[in-house]
């Protein structure tokens, strides 16, 4: 059975095309949407994520998190997502409202309230996620599943030399996640570039219509010209592959369990998501996925016409 899904979320435009595509998944079923601070400040990602809704043509609640990292200060992308976090295309107005529930007090409320039943799906700092848990150390375990996109376990960081955003921008909250959960299902930066969709498909839904897709290509532009201009051979879609592994594991062809950990003090490696292979392994760390599934259930997402 699909699973339900709570997404946890920075909303940049790689995180709306991952939002999409769960939206538009028969027979998934997005409960809630959590807010946090990490690609633009929480209050713009939670009107992001209405944004997003809107053009999905959904109603989702979507609850407000925190503004801010445990101890860094904040670290926004906005030279990746612009200066509102999805590519400064002047997109209307969202018609939704936030939940005046906390985010973090959401997350408590609705895992305890049905154990097993939903899958968290983190694509941005774990800040949330690590305050649930010190909230409610029953938390991670009141939870189907949890996959979250974040680190890089052969240290090719995307932020600094071997750290990837999400975790370098909140590395207590990431430890106290990874020390936290019995087990997790981690999409790191390398899955990203090992699986870049070509340019050729995305410049085949130019033509497409739909409220989903034309949404979908307005905000993609920003970050694509920004990825083209930096050699990339395809867009990168992290936060996507995150919800389509959590939908579909069967589109993962190759993992490997791995017990991993965050450098917390280092002066070059703060943020880095360290493999221990000789210790307790708690993570799933995904290397491959099949590419050509994963686009197919992008588009039939965006249900384009």
């Amino acid at each position: 059975m699909p699973p339900q899904l709570i997404i946890d979320t920075d909303a940049g435009i790689d995180d709306a095309q991952a939002l999409l595509l769960a939206l538009g998944q028969p027979g998934v079923e997005v409960a809630a949407i959590t807010t946090l601070s990490g690609n633009v400040h929480v209050d713009k990602v939670a009107k992001n994520v209405l944004k997003t809704l809107d053009a999905a043509r959904q109603r989702v609640p979507v609850y407000r998190g925190v503004d801010r990292p445990l101890i860094n200060d904040v670290n926004y992308a906005e030279d990746i997502h612009g200066t509102d976090g999805l590519g400064d295309c002047n997109l209307p107005e969202p018609s939704g409202q936030i939940e005046p529930e906390h985010a973090v007090l959401a997350l408590c409320r609705m895992a305890a309230a049905h154990p097993g039943r939903y899958t968290l799906v983190a694509i941005g700092p774990l800040t949330n996620v690590a305050l649930a848990t010190r909230l409610d150390p029953a938390f991670p375990r009141n939870l189907a599943g949890f996959t979250f996109m974040g680190g890089a376990y052969e240290a090719r960081g995307n932020t600094s030399s071997v750290a990837e955003f999400n975790v370098y921008n909140d590395p207590e909250a990431a430890a106290i996640v990874l020390n936290s959960f019995p087990r997790a299902t981690m999409i790191s930066w390398e899955l990203t570039l090992n699986h870049l969709v070509p340019w050729d498909k995305l410049a085949a839904l130019d033509s497409k219509r739909g409220p989903a897709v034309e949404f979908f290509n307005k905000i993609s532009a920003f970050i694509e010209a920004n990825l083209r201009r930096d050699g990339y051979q395809g867009m990168a879609m992290p936060d996507a592959l995150a919800v389509a592994t959590a939908i579909a594991p069967g589109i993962v062809t190759q993992s490997v369990r791995a017990h991993v950990q965050v450098e917390l003090s280092g002066t070059l490696t703060r943020g880095q998501t360290v493999v221990d292979w000789r210790g307790r392994p708690q993570v799933d760390i995904i290397k491959h996925i099949d590419l050509e599934r994963f686009w197919q259930m992008m588009v039939k997402s965006l249900r384009a016409e």
